[in-house]
């Protein structure tokens, strides 16, 4: 993996290892060769992974609407930054610079990019490694909800093993530098349920 985009929240949220972790994460992609893409601001967790990685020689590249430009105050440290008109043509030229995903904690924002790119994955249009830092257990209603859409026929299991996640960086990386993407289509039909 060349460049990993990191979705991730606004804000820091209510503990203070959030912000450990995604200063970390950075860190930990810059010190492996792998470029960080991300949402280009400078606030919350995105302005502490891309600190992470900025500050330990990492390349970062940020991809910032410009109606976000004021809200979300642009990193001033990046190697590239990219303004664009709208929050489709952010994930669309996001998934253009990554080889994989991460999200971190966040809010709706978050879970909204990560899912329209996993919901990608699962229609074949990508083949990218999608995985959920759970610090803290932060994921672990969203991954008992992923099992129960399996055990009620809404998500195949294939699909449902496309989302990897871990609470530990190297594991979560690993995991991702041996993810093979399902050969299966995504359709289930009513021979299957």
């Amino acid at each position: 993996m060349n460049n990993i985009v990191v979705f991730c929240g606004s804000s820091m949220g209510a503990d203070r290892i959030y912000e450990e972790q995604a200063y970390l994460l950075g860190k930990t992609l810059a010190e492996s060769g792998i470029g960080l893409v991300y949402g280009g601001a400078k606030v919350g967790l995105m302005g502490a992974v891309a600190n992470g990685a900025v500050q330990h020689g990492g390349r970062v590249v940020g991809v910032l609407p410009y109606f976000l430009q004021t809200k979300e105050i642009a990193h001033e440290g990046l190697t590239e930054l990219f303004i664009v008109d709208t929050m489709h043509e952010r994930k669309t030229k996001m998934n253009q610079l990554c080889d994989g995903v991460i999200a971190l904690p966040g809010g709706f924002g978050t879970m909204e990019e990560f899912f329209e790119m996993l919901t990608w994955g699962q229609l074949g249009l990508h083949r990218k490694p999608m995985g959920l830092l759970n610090t803290e257990g932060f994921y672990d209603e969203l991954i008992a909800l992923a099992q129960h859409m399996v055990d009620k026929g809404f998500l195949k299991e294939v699909n449902h093993q496309m989302l990897l996640w871990s609470a530990d960086i190297p594991d979560l990386l690993h995991k991702m530098q041996n993810y093979q993407a399902p050969t299966v289509g995504k359709w289930i039909s009513k021979e299957t349920t």
